[in-house]
C-alpha cells in the first residue's frame, strides 16, 4: 500500500481538509480548525449531510462544501455504491482545492488520500474488535490512525497516534468548556434536579444486532427519575406518544451545559456516555457493548466516573440509579472523581495541534 506523499509546506501555510460525516465530528475538530486557522492554515471543511451536522457548522458560522444526501441502504452493493460515489464526490472536491492533508473518520479519505499522495488521519477511539471490519478495509490505506492510549488499532499499531486521554477532551476539556448556568435555567428555570435520558438507534455499521435500552425498561427507568426530578428524553428515532412529554427540544449547542449540571445521565450512547463522564456526571450505559471498549472500561474501572451494564440486567440497572440517588453528596463526589482524572489526561486538542504541526515525523512514512 506504499505511495510517495507530496513534499507539505510549513506550518501556517498548510492547507487542511477536515470531513464531518457525523455531528459528533463537528466537536471534535471545532477547536482544532479554529488553532490551526489562528496560526495562518487554511480549512476546507467537507460535511456529509447527516443528523444534525450541517446545522451545527451553520450556526458556528462556518463555510463548508455539502456533500450529497445518499442513503446507504442496508445491503452490501447498496452500502458499496454509496462509498464509492462519496469517493468520487470528495476526489473531485480534493482535485479543486488542493489540500496538503486530509483529516477525518470517514474511510473514503483512506481511499481519496492514497490516490492523491497525501497524509490522511483517521480520529477513532472504538477498539479494533468493535469496528474489525471498517477497520480491515479503511485502515491499511491511512497514514495515520489518531486514537488514545488505551485504545487498540489491531494490526496496524505502527500507525496508531497515541495520546492518553479521550476524544471527547478535544471539547470538554476544561481548557476548551465551560459550563453556563444560564444556559442550563433556559430549561430547568427552577434549579431543579434533572437526568438525560438517552435512546439511541444503534445503526452505525458495527452495532449490527446490538441492543440497548428496551421500551419496558425505559418505562420503569422514566418511572423511577420523575420522583427525583425532571426527566429529559433525547433520541435518535420517533418516541412513543408516552415518551414524548419528556422529549428534549434544545439548541443543539447548548447539550453539554445540561448534561455538566445534570445528575445522572443513562441511555444506550457509548458516546454520551463517554460526554458525561468526562464531565463528572455519572454516566450509566446500557447496551451490548459493555466490557468491549477500553475508553469507557477505563472510565468505569480507573475513575468510576461510568457503569456499563448489560440489557439483560434491568435489576441491576434499578439498583445502581438508586444507589447513586441515595449518595447525599453526588455532585460533589463525581466532581471529585472528574478532577483526578483531568490531572492524568491531556488536552486531547492540544495534542492533535503539536501532531499536526510536527508533521512528518520523519523523512519517509511507512504505510
Amino acid at each position: 500500500m506504499s505511495k510517495k506523499l507530496h513534499q507539505l509546506p510549513p506550518v501556517g501555510k498548510r492547507k487542511y481538509l477536515f470531513m464531518i460525516s457525523h455531528p459528533a465530528h463537528f466537536h471534535l475538530f471545532k477547536n482544532l480548525i479554529r488553532m490551526l486557522q489562528q496560526q495562518g492554515d487554511k480549512v476546507v471543511v467537507v460535511v456529509r449531510p447527516k443528523d444534525i451536522a450541517e446545522q451545527l457548522c451553520r450556526e458556528a458560522g462556518w463555510d463548508y462544501i455539502g456533500l450529497c444526501p445518499r442513503p446507504n441502504g442496508h445491503g452490501h452493493f447498496q452500502l458499496a455504491a454509496a462509498v464509492a460515489h462519496r469517493v468520487k464526490e470528495v476526489a473531485d472536491i480534493v482535485r479543486r482545492e488542493r489540500p496538503d492533508m486530509l483529516l477525518g473518520s470517514d474511510g473514503v479519505l483512506a481511499y481519496v488520500g492514497w490516490w492523491f499522495g497525501l497524509p490522511r488521519f483517521e480520529f477513532f477511539d472504538d477498539d479494533y474488535d468493535v469496528i474489525k471490519l471498517y477497520a480491515q478495509i479503511y485502515f491499511p490505506f491511512y497514514t495515520d490512525l489518531v486514537c488514545p492510549k488505551v485504545t487498540d488499532a489491531g494490526r496496524w499499531i505502527k500507525k496508531k497516534r497515541a495520546y492518553d486521554g479521550y476524544q471527547k477532551l478535544a471539547y470538554l476539556h476544561p481548557s476548551h468548556f465551560t459550563p453556563d448556568r444560564t444556559v442550563m435555567e433556559r430549561y430547568v428555570p427552577d434549579n431543579s434536579r434533572f437526568f438525560i435520558v438517552r435512546l439511541s438507534a444503534l445503526q452505525a455499521h458495527h452495532d449490527t444486532g446490538m441492543h440497548g435500552l428496551g421500551r419496558e425498561q425505559a418505562i420503569r427507568l422514566i418511572d423511577i427519575l420523575k420522583y427525583y426530578g425532571r426527566v429529559f428524553i433525547s433520541s435518535e428515532y420517533p418516541l412513543d406518544s408516552q415518551f414524548e412529554p419528556y422529549r428534549m427540544n434544545i439548541n443543539p449547542l447548548d447539550i453539554h451545559h445540561l448534561l455538566y449540571f445534570a445528575d445522572i445521565y443513562v441511555g444506550d450512547s457509548q458516546s454520551m456516555a463517554v460526554e458525561a463522564a468526562v464531565l463528572g456526571t455519572p454516566a450509566i450505559r446500557c447496551n451490548d457493548f459493555v466490557g468491549r471498549i477500553s475508553v469507557l472500561n477505563e472510565l468505569e474501572q480507573r475513575y468510576k466516573l461510568a457503569f456499563g451494564i448489560r440489557p439483560d440486567e434491568p435489576d441491576k440497572l434499578y439498583t445502581t440509579i438508586d444507589h447513586l440517588l441515595s449518595m447525599p453528596n453526588l455532585k460533589e463526589e463525581f466532581a471529585t472523581r472528574r478532577a483526578r482524572m483531568l490531572t492524568e489526561k491531556t488536552d486531547t486538542t492540544a495534542f492533535y495541534f503539536d501532531m499536526l504541526n510536527h508533521y512528518p515525523y520523519h523523512n519517509t512514512h511507512n504505510q
